[in-house]
């Protein structure tokens, strides 16, 4: 269900793609962090790809 309005769909926005992804487990992690939540290493957080776009099947 796409968001009509403009302020509520840039919160969902920045909510979605402005996270780190953990390189050897995948778990979600704030944009702010430092070690990885789930397994707790440390220097293995990559910005999550923001390309917006159709999924590919």
């Amino acid at each position: 269900m796409p968001v009509a309005d403009p302020q509520a769909r840039a919160i969902a926005m920045q909510r979605r793609l402005y996270v780190k992804i953990c390189m050897r487990c995948g778990a979600k992690n704030s944009w702010k962090a430092t070690r990885c939540r789930r397994c707790g290493r440390k220097g293995t957080l990559r910005p999550k790809n923001r390309e917006l776009g159709p999924k590919k099947a």
